[in-house]
């Protein structure tokens, strides 16, 4: 492809650029393979981007064409008229994502506004919490495409693959790349780097320096697979022999995004107390956005003033009075706030999706009011709701990753369907009596790979309140029902008529469905019973033990204890009795976690409250390699290799091999391979033969072959013929050998001093011109006359 060269190209030959362009030829180049994987690792980003919010097969589609385009224009636009197409191109993308956004959002933007976002864009503040995270990918994921091809189509390799690992680099920073991501793009700037600076040597030059890029690759990897751990976090993934993260911390944090992880334990120290008529789960915060590993809540955060509207629907009054007994990140409410009052109400935020967030954090003793008016919605209120959702609810609401396995939809459809659900409210009833049916409660599990709703409902057999609640709002969405996930607390110990203690096992996650003319409604498919019997087993374990902070005043004896059936106040949640239209086929279904018999359950727990240990699946049945740990083996196992070729062991084991192992075949051949053998360990063990120097002479090793098979016959006769020079030397026996001197004068090898001495004889020439010299012992140089002559240092 091209027409021609720029005048750029022309100017010299340190741009690589060859005379005749070829973007074909600049692919098929060594260093391209690290521009290529830098250039993957943040399309992979894009890539995942569209798909959580839509539009993956229109991001591929743009970025095909981008590339097509810059390799064209690779074979005549200059490099500066490039650089200065993507800046114009990056401005514009910025203008058309902030077009694309809706004027009553585009309204807040200020330019303090916008500089802040930046800045929380840099420091951690994910892209996907923007509103339209789909538009602002495909915006701009052609101003790095772009830029990035058309330096590897001119060979500016070490410039592409900069433009691709900066690129990653930003996500990084954003927290929407992970490890593996900026591995991908630290290996591809290293080998464009790499098999840039050895494009000089030709291909011979590459071959000889493979093995260093793959050392250096394998170390690469094998050291970000081990550091797994960022100070200071407290939802970082689990280290072998390491506490496990506590729910609470990976649920409310009050944070903008929450992650599924692996095995988790129980907190029991208390957090705040609550005083009010009745208990409620303690609302924290809500998230809207499913990424397939992860929840997050997009929209901004607004100041809190005065007041909050209520619920569409009918409702009732309840007051809380919070009291903090520790630090606290959150301002826990039973669903939907409308009111604060404290000091707390002076720096309160209100979230996009109306929860209460604290502009401070609370320390112990901190008080604040706040007034909920809760859903009073009936079970048949509710099935007459309809599904007349506003626009923005089911856009924002129903959201699924495109990549999210069909089979998800599919056995939701057969849930209802044999349950006879012909109605949202019946849909989430079913729904979450099936997953209290099929799934068992346990803390102990491992983190899947992939879409967790998927794994948790095909590959699963239990898990806690994040797999249950994840699963239930990806089953419901499936179906076009709006839900969301949603994190707090359950109410806790009651210790009096009117006061709760609430500790960090209480933290819990559950799901809100919304209905129209009545707003968000509450239901909770995590079994009850063994969930609560693992939280009380945690507190008995750690007053056993003397913890401190697990009792407040009154709530080690009080006289109320955690009823064993939650409360549902707002009526959304029924009884088992009042399932009447759902019935799954319990021999296709099972009943796993509601109806462990025997004991067997609340014993499992037992150990799982103390710490974090199995619970409901029997322990740990052995460590099974995921594809990150075969990834990671392969590496080590090829930097392993490279390392041993590059320090020469490849060839010590191939030559010891070579050395025992003799192959036999026929005399002749094992003859000679015999003698590569004696000669390899004679080099060994003295010194190597010097190039072109042979043991013996051809004929001498013929002749000394032909006397030892020929049969005995009389001695010849030594004498020399009258043609002195024509006639061939007497045969020399014994360890002595004849040489030749370089002025024509011949002596024999054995006499006086002159010939140890080195000087020329002058006594005259044999009859047969050659001269007797013995062997030196050392093997050195002996002066003959003006000239050094090399005499062997054995036959």
């Amino acid at each position: 492809m091209g027409a021609g060269r720029s005048r750029g190209d022309a100017r010299g030959e340190g741009t690589g650029t060859p005379d005749r362009y070829s973007a074909l030829a600049a692919v098929r180049r060594p260093a391209a393979l690290g521009v290529l994987l830098a250039s993957a690792s943040f399309l992979s980003v894009f890539y995942h981007v569209v798909d959580v919010v839509g539009g993956a097969t229109f991001l591929m589609m743009e970025v095909a064409a981008v590339a097509l385009a810059a390799a064209w224009l690779g074979g005549f636009l200059r490099e500066r008229t490039a650089v200065g197409l993507t800046v114009v191109g990056f401005a514009l993308a910025l203008v058309g994502y902030v077009l694309s956004v809706p004027p009553s959002a585009r309204a807040l933007f200020t330019v303090g506004r916008v500089l802040a976002d930046v800045v929380a864009l840099l420091t951690g503040l994910s892209v996907l919490r923007l509103l339209n995270a789909g538009a602002w990918a495909l915006f701009l994921v052609p101003v790095p495409t772009f830029l990035a091809t058309y330096l590897l189509v001119r060979r500016r390799d070490a410039a592409a693959a900069t433009v691709a690992a900066a690129t990653t680099g930003f996500f990084l920073l954003t927290g929407d790349a992970g490890p593996w991501v900026g591995l991908a793009a630290a290996v591809g700037l290293t080998l464009a780097f790499g098999f840039g600076g050895l494009a000089a040597a030709g291909r011979r030059g590459v071959l000889a320096q493979w093995d260093t890029l793959a050392v250096l690759v394998a170390v690469m990897v094998v050291a970000t697979s081990l550091v797994t751990v960022v100070p200071g976090s407290a939802t970082n993934p689990i280290v072998p022999g390491g506490n496990s993260p506590t729910v609470e911390s990976s649920l409310v944090a009050n944070t903008d995004s929450v992650g599924v992880l692996g095995s988790i334990r129980l907190s029991p120290e208390v957090r705040f107390t609550v005083e009010a008529d009745e208990g409620d789960y303690w609302r924290v915060g809500s998230y809207d956005r499913y990424t397939g590993g992860r929840w997050v809540r997009t929209g901004e955060a607004e100041p809190y003033a005065d007041q909050l509207g209520p619920p569409p629907g009918e409702s009732e009054r309840l007051v809380q009075r919070v009291t903090a007994r520790g630090q606290l990140d959150a301002l826990p409410a039973a669903w939907k706030p409308v009111e604060l009052r404290g000091r707390a109400a002076d720096t309160a935020q209100v979230t996009d999706h109306g929860g209460l967030k604290p502009g401070t954090t609370l320390i112990e003793n901190d008080t604040y009011t706040v007034v909920s008016e809760r859903p009073t919605a009936t079970p048949g209120q509710l099935r007459r709701a309809g599904v007349d959702y506003p626009g923005q609810i089911s856009s924002r609401y129903t959201q699924l990753p495109e990549s999210t396995p069909d089979r998800v939809g599919e056995r939701t459809a057969e849930v209802l369907n044999r349950a006879e659900a012909g109605n949202p409210y019946d849909a989430a009833v079913a729904v979450e009596r099936y997953l209290e049916r099929t799934k068992e409660y346990s803390l102990d599990v491992s983190a899947p790979q992939g879409n967790v709703a998927d794994r948790f409902l095909f590959e699963m057999d239990s898990g806690y309140c994040v797999y249950y609640a994840t699963t239930m709002v990806a089953m419901l969405r499936s179906q076009g029902v709006p839900a969301r996930f949603v994190v707090g607390y359950t109410e806790g110990q009651r210790v009096a008529e009117d006061e709760w203690v609430v500790r960090g096992l209480d933290s819990h996650a559950w799901v809100e469905v919304y209905f129209p003319d009545h707003g968000w409604v509450r239901f909770d498919p995590t079994p009850g019973g063994p969930r609560e019997a693992a939280e009380q087993s945690s507190i008995d374990t750690a007053r056993e033990d003397g913890a401190e902070n697990v009792d407040v005043a009154g709530s080690e004896n009080g006289s109320y204890e955690t009823p064993t059936a939650t409360a549902d106040p707002a009526g959304s949640t029924p009884g088992p009795n009042q399932i009447s239209a759902v019935n799954p086929d319990e021999e296709r279904f099972g009943t796993a976690g509601a109806t462990a018999a025997g004991g067997g359950l609340t014993a499992n727990l037992t150990n799982a409250g103390a710490g974090g240990g199995a619970a409901g699946d029997g322990g740990d049945d052995g460590w099974t390699p995921t594809r990150s740990d075969v990834a990671v083996g392969l590496a080590g196992l090829v930097g392993l290799v490279a390392g041993a070729r590059r320090f020469g062991l490849t060839g010590r084991v191939r030559r010891t091999v070579w050395l025992l192992r003799q192959p036999r075949a026929d005399p002749s051949t094992d003859a000679q391979r015999a003698f590569r053998r004696l000669e390899y360990l004679a080099a060994v063990v003295h010194r190597p033969r010097r190039p072109g120097r042979r043991p013996a002479s051809s004929s001498r090793r013929s002749r000394a072959t032909a006397s030892a098979t020929a049969p005995a016959r009389s001695p010849t006769p030594t004498s020399a013929p009258a043609t002195g020079a024509a006639s061939t030397p007497p045969r020399q026996t014994g360890p002595s050998r004849r040489s030749t001197n370089w002025s024509g004068t011949t002596r024999p090898s054995s006499g006086g001093s002159g010939a140890r001495a080195g000087r020329r004889d002058p006594r005259p020439a044999a009859s047969d011109g050659v001269t007797v010299r013995r062997p030196s012992p050392t093997g050195r140089r002996r002066r003959d006359g003006p000239f050094r002559v090399r005499t062997p240092d054995r036959i």
